[in-house]
């Protein structure tokens, strides 16, 4: 038999090894949680990495320095103060093996499992993109997240019920039989002291983060930053209008709500509400008369192709037109010398190409409406899904006599995601569904506008299934990475000729339905696309040439198109070129803007020399072409870049005072 002694030894040990495990529970749980949800989030954002979608990256010691302080502090905290109310619960038994163990199971897993739902919501949208950046691209909503995890409802019960099983069983094999245990001695992890010092210095450390963009923008990942970081906002939003010292930017008028960067100025009232240029002057354009189109009534075939870069038209890749049908049409046509998207998403730019406002009202004028007027049907033939960001509803896509979309043809996705703004049907599926509705020639004796939309070169640019036409082969999603971006451009190279074949698949059809000398043959895209060459890979987060310059061509020379031309002037130029007397877009430069309108992070202009000035309202600064950034508050008051930067953020007024006015003007007529 063993003797007293080393019973009481055996026990002594194994009640050192417990209270030393529980010394760690609590640093334990913050490290595991942080590592895990760091590896999540560099999978999913690319902080450290870059990415598609991302804009943003961790790349100096101080940035990296000030993120790794500011999120070790904010978990610290909040894990700290879930383990004193976790104890507080536990009563009498708080610091025995049964609290630690809990503390370890209830909230170690919880934080890991909510971690783990939200990062599935974010799967769902695809593209490395947050809610908030799915939100700029016009279309995200936090509920498709929400009925994607609810639909995932089976998976959830197993994994919630086998969690049950596994405390059960615990609780029966060691819990039970500890429960007579001592407690282990109650060291206070941190005294009064440090925890008041610590809730002084994190305030501080979170609004100096907030002024470094990077590491805000990784920040902002991150639950336990958000957990601080929401109510700071709240507390020093003063004067209640969505700005704060903790809002980005800064509200630098706390007390008055009608003063902040992205407010409204009310023209002729004396006031400068937005605090740049003075009061706006602003007049209202005369009410838009319908386009009438006289004489033979063309058929009209609008293509947009996505992500389509300016450049695609007339390129070379491996001794081969990239796109020969295109550039024939271009070569016996007319083309844009410089046409721009407004703004890298594509809801926000097909509304402006159908309609010609930068924030049109749904209900308003569009390109569907005019030639509905003028006695055409409409066909609506888009691999997207044309309810994304409200496009459909936008322009009166459900108006058409023939509507398909991805979401008609969910059931035919070529990806498994099924949010609205992630899904992609392939572009001969899309020629199939048209031959269905329309290829029959009796169909033409009615004029047509026909709308189609090419989706092949959407990230990541290549599909199951789709034709490979360049030399080597196509680059996995999972291998698209910076140092993987020649193969990634030919990715994308493919993608544009396999769209320029589906034009000519088109126009074939239209020969030998004996119609195609009677159309009128438009293409353009809603945006570019940065292919790593200015370090990013995607769109809508820089004003430059890559991500914003794209093609425009009609297939009829002689055209009047001018330079430079937005998306929002083609709606004018296409009802023109069909036969409508409409005016021809003058102007000599292109607004932009990234982000929103009525919240942009910079707005813009580019000349017809591809001169851009861009005005970035969070530094408050200014700068033209690749030139020096300028604090506003220091420009010369009668300089030319002080009155230029006065008139760029003034058309950005000016175009958001046309969008309240449409909007008026289509509620008074409903």
């Amino acid at each position: 038999m063993k003797s007293k002694a080393a019973i009481g030894a055996r026990g002594g040990s194994r009640r050192g090894a417990l209270e030393l495990a529980a010394r760690f529970t609590l640093p334990g749980t913050v490290a595991i949680a942080l590592m895990f949800e760091l590896l999540l989030a560099e999978r999913k954002f690319a902080i450290f990495g870059g990415g598609f979608g991302q804009s943003r990256t961790l790349d100096t010691p101080v940035e990296i320095g000030i993120f790794l302080i500011a999120l070790l502090l904010c978990q610290a905290m909040v894990f700290y103060l879930l383990f004193r109310f976790v104890r507080r619960l536990h009563g009498r038994q708080a610091d025995t093996v049964r609290f630690h163990f809990n503390f370890l199971f209830f909230v170690l897993l919880g934080w890991c499992g909510a971690l783990i739902a939200k990062y599935q919501a974010l799967a769902y949208f695809s593209d490395a993109m947050s809610f908030q950046i799915i939100r700029n691209l016009g279309g995200g909503s936090l509920i498709d997240a929400l009925l994607y995890v609810l639909s995932e409802t089976g998976l959830i019960l197993l994994v919630i019920g086998g969690a049950a099983l596994f405390y059960w069983i615990c609780n029966a094999l060691f819990l039970r039989r500890m429960a007579k245990e001592p407690p282990f001695p109650d060291r206070a992890i941190m005294t009064r002291r440090e925890l008041t010092l610590a809730l002084i210095v994190l305030p501080l450390l979170l609004f100096g983060a907030n002024r470094i963009d990077d590491t805000r923008s990784a920040l902002v990942r991150f639950n336990a930053v958000l957990l601080w970081a929401t109510p700071l906002h709240q507390l020093t939003d003063f004067d209640r209008d969505g700005w704060s010292f903790y809002s980005h930017p800064i509200d630098r008028q706390p007390f008055d709500s009608t003063l902040h960067p992205y407010a409204l100025d009310v023209p002729g009232n004396g006031i400068d509400e937005d605090g740049f240029g003075g009061d706006l002057s602003f007049t209202a354009p005369p009410p838009e008369t319908a386009p009438v189109i006289a004489g033979a009534r063309a058929h009209v075939i609008l293509i947009v192709l996505e992500s389509a870069r300016h450049d695609v038209v007339g390129r070379i890749v491996d001794d081969r037109e990239l796109m020969p049908t295109v550039n024939r049409i271009a070569a016996t046509g007319s083309q844009a010398e410089a046409a721009y998207s407004h703004v890298g998403f594509t809801s926000f730019s097909l509304k402006s190409l159908f309609t010609g406002r930068l924030d049109p009202a749904p209900g308003g004028p569009s390109l569907v409406g005019d030639f509905l007027a003028n006695g055409y049907e409409v066909g609506i033939f888009s691999g997207q899904s044309e309810d994304f960001g409200g496009i459909a509803e936008t322009v009166g896509m459900r108006r058409a006599s023939h509507f398909v979309d991805a979401n008609t043809l969910r059931e035919e996705r070529a990806f498994s995601f099924a949010a609205e703004g992630s899904l992609y049907v392939d572009g001969r599926i899309v020629l199939r569904e048209f031959d269905r509705h329309l290829g029959d020639p009796e169909s033409w004796r009615t004029p047509q506008f026909l709308y189609f939309n090419f989706q092949s070169a959407h990230f990541p640019y290549h599909a199951p299934g789709r034709e490979w036409l360049l030399e080597g082969e196509p680059i996995a999603r999972g291998d698209i990475s910076f140092a993987n971006r020649d193969r990634v451009r030919r990715n994308y190279w493919n993608a544009m000729a396999y769209n320029d074949l589906l034009v000519a698949e088109l126009l074939e059809r239209l020969d030998r339905l004996g119609v195609r000398e009677d159309s009128l043959i438009v293409i353009t895209s809603d945006h570019g696309q940065s292919l790593f060459e200015d370090g990013f890979l995607g769109h809508g987060h820089m004003l430059n040439e890559e991500q914003t310059r794209i093609p425009f061509i009609i297939d009829r020379p002689g055209i009047a198109i001018g330079r430079p031309v937005g998306l929002a002037n083609m709606r004018a130029i296409i009802l023109r070129a069909a036969g409508a007397d409409v005016p021809t877009p003058q102007q000599t430069e292109v607004f932009q803007y990234l982000g929103t309108l009525e919240q942009p992070g910079r707005i813009g202009t580019v000349d017809g020399n591809a001169r851009w000035t861009v005005f970035d309202l969070s530094r408050q600064a200014v700068r033209v072409d690749d030139g020096p950034w300028r604090r506003y508050a220091d420009l010369p008051a009668r300089s030319a870049i002080r009155q230029e930067t006065d008139g760029l953020i003034d058309r950005w007024a000016h175009q958001r005072w046309l969008g309240v006015l449409e909007r008026r003007d289509v509620q008074m007529a409903d």
